[in-house]
């Protein structure tokens, strides 16, 4: 166990778990990838970020300084001649 790490203990009912292990041996998972795909997910679906790298790139895009400028679009005039009707 590295430094960085953080032990908890999860409760997870009966069901949850026969659905559950099915999905993690057919994709070759310990519970522990499972919970850290779940978990990641999670994150990523309430647009939380993950890593301070994350973190600093939202930041950034918080600030409207930061924001590209909106692409104009000039649109020049269609002219009809009579003999291209």
């Amino acid at each position: 166990m590295d430094d960085s790490s953080i032990r908890r203990r999860v409760e997870i009912d009966r069901t949850l778990w026969h659905a559950l292990q099915p999905f993690m041996h057919e994709q070759g998972w310990t519970l522990h990838q499972a919970a850290d795909a779940a978990f990641r997910e999670l994150l990523r679906k309430h647009h939380r970020p993950i890593s301070l790298h994350d973190a600093l790139r939202e930041s950034l895009r918080r600030q409207p300084a930061n924001d590209q400028p909106k692409a104009t679009v000039h649109r020049l005039r269609r002219v009809c001649f009579p003999d291209q009707r």
